[in-house]
């Protein structure tokens, strides 16, 4: 059984992930800053209440995965999410290299996705700017932090524009850097499939140090 580290489970994406993979038969970690907030019970789960900005915390939560996931976000209301951010996910990063753990997979955004040549999501003027400080920070570490990492077998897994709760179909495309959007020009993706394309990522590994997308 493989044992996968999920930091991050307790928030919108990772307690998705977090049913899916327990569904899937993984032993799940949960590191998550508030235990209470997870209400799931199930033989192949631990909960790890963990500071996720202590190096020390992360490499020793991390020793002895198959694999980490993290879903980590400072929160959306945070008004330090940008620096937050930038000074977290590098020890996040930092921490599972040093945990002797391999593989690393990311709750992207969709912010560096391309929606035509050139012209990011994030720079086409139509994200609310009240969440443009955690989509930068989120940016920046993929573009100028992670995508240089050499090391770890990483991935970045950005979704639609729009993700929501809805159902699990299994149905969905994949792509790389751009955009996915529908025949109406829509950019979406449940959770559920989402968290479901991760577990498979798992399952199957088909990408290898480089981001990649999911939309209907």
């Amino acid at each position: 059984m493989k044992k996968i580290v999920l930091i991050g489970a307790s928030g919108f994406v990772g307690s998705a992930i977090l049913k899916e993979a327990l569904e899937c038969g993984y032993q799940v970690t949960a590191v998550v800053r508030n235990p209470e907030k997870i209400t799931i019970q199930h033989q192949h789960l631990d909960i790890i209440q963990g500071d996720v900005s202590s190096m020390e915390t992360v490499v020793k939560v991390c020793t002895g995965a198959d694999v980490v996931v993290s879903a980590y976000n400072p929160g959306w209301g945070n008004p330090m999410i940008y620096e937050d951010t930038l000074r977290i996910y590098p020890i996040i990063l930092e921490g599972v290299k040093r945990s002797g753990t391999k593989r690393f997979l990311i709750v992207g955004g969709a912010g560096t996705l391309f929606v035509s040549p050139g012209l990011r999501l994030m720079d086409a003027g139509v994200l609310p700017e009240a969440y443009m400080p955690g989509i930068r920070s989120l940016a920046t570490f993929f573009l100028d932090i992670l995508s240089k990492e050499k090391e770890l077998d990483w991935v970045f897994f950005s979704p639609a524009g729009n993700i929501a709760p809805g159902r699990r179909t299994g149905t969905f495309r994949l792509g790389k850097d751009d955009l996915i959007v529908d025949d109406r020009g829509e950019s979406h993706i449940s959770v559920e499939d989402y968290a479901m394309a991760m577990i498979d990522e798992i399952e199957r590994p088909a990408h290898h140090r480089e981001r990649f997308t999911i939309g209907y």
